[in-house]
């Protein structure tokens, strides 16, 4: 990213506030542009940065939804980090067509935008809930994934060349879990949707980190998933408050018991690598650009599942994680 002008959709999230400092603090952009629509969270993000970092940010007040503003922010823009999406699973469900404005039609006017104004690579961040989705948040976002990868068919005269990267829950972040159980452990009792519940995880910091070693590699098509740990909600539970009292209360709309992030019929065109899977596109244009495909091929029926995950996390190794993201603990 040296001298290159990067754009990170929803850059005021707490996905987006982290690559602006990682990418300041470990490379040589020329510039960040923060794109996203609360000008309160931009202006409290502007406290944040100062001095030479400050100089390189700028922001812009927009939404993914709006085409023509897309295209004015993404001119003179070399790498797009596409992050911004509503993700509430319930608000979703509440407000459907409102997720598919945001996570489909943005997605379809980011992908135009950046052939139109020549940007030379982006990259797309989805979720386990697009695999198999059960509810409309993943069901959005499995499209949205749909739609880069077919952009690369588009895009080729232009070079414009797209990727997708798809992990677990982000730990810390806002609207996740542990805040939510911060809060409550007040009252003593935290609420679980089912004890039997697993999920695949990962750190803002680990996540920004696996976005930024794809740009060296990405050939455009690329479905990248990150090589996780799961969790027992049980043991988060244990893990943020032990002298808390558990209280299962049911499973909420469009939640799913276990998390899958590579379904069997993607396995199939999927390669592991040493910290992370690459599920390969099957359009024609990929067979004539990758670079490689050195992994190694998945066994048939092989599931990436965060129940059957062979990479569990003790109840001391989730505590240790969260202490190391919140301090109050």
């Amino acid at each position: 990213m040296k001298d290159k002008v990067v754009l990170i959709t929803g850059g005021t999230g707490s996905f987006g506030k982290h690559c602006v400092r990682m990418i300041l603090e470990h490379h040589d952009p020329e510039k960040v542009i923060v794109f996203s629509r609360d000008e309160l969270k931009q202006y409290e993000m502007q406290q944040q940065f100062s001095g030479d970092k400050a100089r390189r940010i700028r922001y812009f007040i927009g939404d993914v939804r709006d085409k023509e503003r897309l295209h004015r922010a993404f001119s003179g823009v070399d790498i797009i980090i596409h992050a911004a999406a509503i993700k509430q699973v319930t608000a979703a469900e509440y407000n459907p067509f409102e997720a598919v404005k945001t996570n489909i039609i943005g997605a379809q006017n980011i992908i135009n935008a950046a052939i139109d104004q020549r940007v030379k690579k982006v990259i797309a961040l989805s979720t386990d809930k697009a695999a198999n989705p059960i509810n409309l948040y993943g069901a959005t976002k499995l499209c949205s994934d749909k739609l880069f990868v077919a952009g690369n068919s588009y895009s080729s005269k232009e070079n414009t060349v797209f990727s997708v990267v798809r992990y677990g829950n982000v730990m810390g972040s806002r609207g996740s879990v542990v805040p939510f159980f911060l809060e409550r452990m007040k009252s003593g009792i935290l609420p679980v949707t089912d004890p039997r519940m697993t999920r695949f995880c990962i750190t803002l910091e680990q996540a920004v980190s696996f976005v930024m070693g794809i740009l060296d590699t990405m050939s455009g098509g690329e479905i990248y998933v990150p090589k996780l740990p799961s969790i027992k909600i049980t043991d988060l539970a244990e893990a943020v408050c032990p002298l808390c009292r558990v209280k299962t209360v049911g499973i909420r709309p469009g939640e799913k018991l276990h998390e899958v992030m590579i379904p069997r019929d993607e396995a199939r065109m999927a390669h592991e690598y040493e910290d992370h899977y690459v599920i390969n596109p099957e359009f024609s244009f990929y067979s004539r650009r990758c670079r490689s495909a050195a992994g190694k091929k998945l066994p048939d029926g092989f599931e990436y599942n965060s129940e059957t995950n062979v990479w569990f996390l003790g109840v001391e190794e989730i505590r240790e994680m969260v202490t190391g993201l919140v301090s109050d603990l």
